[in-house]
């Protein structure tokens, strides 16, 4: 069984994220989405709440694509995570050029630590190239619609915890 493991914050889940997850279950059997536990980003939702917006939407994806999608969450290194779960593949979403340049030292790091796990990346598709977290929680909080990069219950989410809903 190939196992990948797909990390990030979740802050709250994109349209991108759901894209990459969508596009990662075409290379395993078995996908583990790592919520990141990373108390230093203070994020804007809790871990519960990142978790449950994640498993609703892997729920829709999990009827389509036959593939097991598991929400994992984890506050150790990325690498003892995917040890964890089994993964033989780190997925990582490209966005820009600038992604690349921190995500190829990660694999450097990543690879020291065990060379076993290989890491994929898959670009982003070009609509959803702009839609980053921090973006569109900024957007959120002053009032703009953000229904274009985020599913219907993150958008409700939002609203409601900056009190539009």
């Amino acid at each position: 069984m190939r196992t990948g493991l797909y990390p990030g914050t979740f802050d709250p889940i994109t349209w991108g994220h759901v894209d990459i997850i969508r596009r990662a279950c075409t290379l395993v059997d078995r996908l583990v989405i790592g919520v990141a536990i990373n108390r230093d980003k203070g994020p804007l939702f809790n871990l519960d709440e990142r978790v449950a917006m994640i498993e609703a939407e892997a729920r829709q994806l999990k009827v389509n694509g036959g593939v097991e999608i598991v929400v994992h969450p984890f506050e150790n290194l990325l690498i003892d995570c995917a040890r964890d779960v089994g993964a033989q593949m780190i997925v990582r979403g490209l966005r820009a050029v600038s992604d690349f340049e921190y995500e190829f030292q990660m694999v450097g790091m990543n690879r020291a630590l065990d060379a076993r796990i290989e890491t994929v990346f898959l670009m982003a598709d070009a609509k959803n190239q702009a839609i980053a977290s921090k973006l569109v929680k900024e957007i959120a909080r002053l009032g703009g619609d953000v229904s274009k990069f985020v599913p219907v219950p993150v958008v409700t989410a939002l609203a409601t915890k900056f009190g539009q809903g």
